[in-house]
């Protein structure tokens, strides 16, 4: 994911930056209004961590000028104002959510990727694709009412298949995300071919076609094509 984290609070920004690229996201960093709003025109996030009160200016501004310009970034209110006021206003403006300070980095992330779950999958919790429906929320994987049964990184590798479907993914791409700054990227991507063949099996004796195509030296394709 592409984070923007819009916050003057130093030490806050670090733990989140050491949180979510730790697991192989991209954060870029916002101290004050003019700067947060430079980037937001410029540029287009997953998601936006958007504290309210920024030097030079009012977060809810930024937000009222994202949603004017019809970009699709995902916003996540983080602040310490918790009256039920700013919170609504917060929402009515086009913000997907609104966490208060102080709060869990654990937290934080579940709300993140659940926002950008949203936007990818049109809303939607519950991923279709022909036989296959995954409910993310659930972790749940059936197959025409047949349950299948994976391990953590088979799901987030069929997830991540899904997001990208009809689209080349590298390797290395797939490592990022399902690993992060854990692995050691290296040419030797064995790992990665292993989950692959692995899901590939068990989708198959659960009755699905086979859409996970090969790419020579590249990667995977997702595809009824």
């Amino acid at each position: 994911m592409k984070i923007l984290i819009v916050e003057d609070e130093q030490a806050l920004y670090e733990s989140i930056v050491a949180y979510f690229t730790g697991e192989g996201n991209i954060c870029e960093h916002a101290p004050d209004f003019d700067t947060a709003s430079e980037k937001i025109e410029l540029y287009s996030y997953d998601c936006i961590l958007l504290d309210l009160g920024l030097p030079g200016g009012e977060g809810l501004e930024l937000l009222s000028r994202l949603k004017k310009s019809n970009k699709k970034d995902g916003v996540l209110i983080i602040s310490a104002r918790h009256s039920l006021d700013d919170r609504l206003s917060g929402l009515d403006l086009g913000a997907d959510d609104y966490l208060v300070k102080p709060f869990h980095l654990s937290e934080l992330k579940a709300r993140v990727s659940a926002i950008v779950r949203r936007k990818n999958f049109d809303g939607d919790n519950v991923i279709t694709f022909h036989e296959i429906k995954v409910d993310v929320s659930a972790m749940k994987v059936t197959l025409n009412d047949n349950q299948l049964t994976l391990t953590r990184k088979e799901f987030d590798l069929l997830v991540y298949f899904l997001s990208n479907k009809n689209k080349v993914v590298t390797k290395n791409a797939m490592a990022e995300h399902l690993w992060g700054d854990e692995m050691d990227l290296s040419d030797d991507f064995d790992f990665i071919y292993t989950h692959v063949k692995n899901l590939k099996k068990k989708l198959a004796e659960t009755g699905a076609k086979d859409y996970i195509k090969s790419v020579y030296g590249i990667g995977y394709k997702f595809t009824d094509a």
